[in-house]
């Protein structure tokens, strides 16, 4: 029986991205260090074709594809109801079952679909707090063109890129090429747009790879960035908040590989983390107020992970790009970051939810309807 004075908590993960899987592997970290006197947890995988599923082995059969077993449920798009149903089939007819109602939701999402503003609209419409960024944090956070240009807006150091569609690549290969070497010199990065964990991602020293880059991108996004390359180390700041966000102390990627690929990132167990990052403590500083004020120009909100490239040559640091659903595995760096600044693992996703119900609080505060003055 369910303790009255528990929150009411779903946590979504899988999803129709090509980051499904290290979604999975976020999501069962989380779930494992729940405190389950504190909430009560409904795990919801959601499949590569989109729906979404409860029961038992959840992560084995996302993986396997076996929803045989697997209930589907469904949240509606109904302001006052924030009630999750079971979807059972009978034949031809449907029928919604109710499950519970939620307080708020916790979007293990990485990529599309999930961490680009659709599924925090939808959540917007549903009435429900959910952990993290907000629609317009999310969807200007995803795409890597347009986030680029608000940071030159702002005037943050960012390198030269420029943004090449899908058509363009499949129609015209020689113009994107010609686009793409305008950049810079060689190397050049080819990355989809709107997709994380290196998913697409190709170094290219040469024509030929720039070639294979961009059609291997286009198979991820319609619209893809070239940014130029450089010797760089990565640094990487945890920032955690809504109206008043802090910032972790910085620490630094080790690539096992040229860069830090999927592989790298997932596959590779030689790549490490230096954290603290080794630089002096006065760019500590910078970067970790540049990470807080990069964090509010997009409107962030419960957490993110902001990514600097920090030049061999010039020792210049540069923006990478902010990850609004960072990797949650207990040793992804966003975690491991507050982890070293004095927030253990389990007390930043306490934090994350209680982030996220005083957010829902503050919205509930905007007037829906229209007064006089008077």
């Amino acid at each position: 029986m369910t303790k009255p004075n528990k929150i009411q908590l779903a946590v979504l993960f899988g999803g129709r991205s090509g980051e499904h899987q290290v979604s999975l592997m976020s999501a069962m970290s989380v779930l494992s260090v729940l405190d389950q006197d504190r909430y009560n947890v409904t795990p919801i995988g959601i499949s590569q074709d989109g729906n979404w599923y409860i029961g038992e082995n959840i992560f084995q059969k996302l993986q396997d594809q076996d929803f045989a077993s697997l209930d589907r449920v469904t949240l509606l798009p109904n302001p006052e109801d924030a009630t999750l149903y079971k979807i059972e089939i009978n034949g031809e007819k449907q029928s919604l079952i109710p499950l519970v109602k939620l307080d708020v939701v916790f979007p293990l999402l990485h990529g599309t679909f999930g961490e680009d503003g659709t599924m925090q609209g939808y959540l917007e419409i549903c009435d429900i707090a959910y952990v993290g960024a907000g629609v317009l944090g999310s969807s200007v956070a995803m795409d890597k063109g347009l986030f680029k240009d608000i940071m030159r807006q702002y005037r943050f150091p960012v390198l030269n890129s420029t943004i090449i569609t899908r058509s363009t690549i499949q129609e015209n290969l020689p113009e994107a090429i010609r686009i793409a070497e305008e950049v810079s010199h060689y190397p050049l990065f080819v990355k989809p747009a709107n997709l994380g964990s290196s998913v697409g991602v190709t170094k290219c020293h040469n024509r030929q790879e720039l070639m294979a880059g961009l059609t291997f991108a286009a198979i991820y996004d319609r619209r893809i960035i070239i940014e130029k390359g450089i010797s760089a180390r990565e640094i990487e700041v945890s920032v955690l908040g809504n109206e008043n966000p802090e910032a972790s102390i910085p620490g630094e990627i080790i690539p096992a590989e040229e860069f830090y690929s999927y592989d790298a990132k997932y596959l590779n167990a030689d790549s490490e983390l230096i954290i603290p990052a080794r630089i002096s403590e006065e760019t500590i500083e910078e970067l970790r107020l540049l990470a807080v004020e990069i964090y509010k120009s997009v409107d962030c909100a419960g957490m993110a992970r902001v990514d600097f490239l920090f030049d061999k040559d010039s020792s210049r640091y540069y923006v990478c790009e902010i990850n609004t659903i960072p990797g949650f595995t207990k040793i992804s760096m966003y975690p491991k970051l507050w982890e070293a600044s004095g927030l253990s693992y389990t007390k930043l996703i306490d934090r994350l939810i209680e982030l996220a119900m005083e957010r829902k609080v503050e919205k509930d505060k905007t007037e829906r309807k229209f007064r006089s003055k008077s």
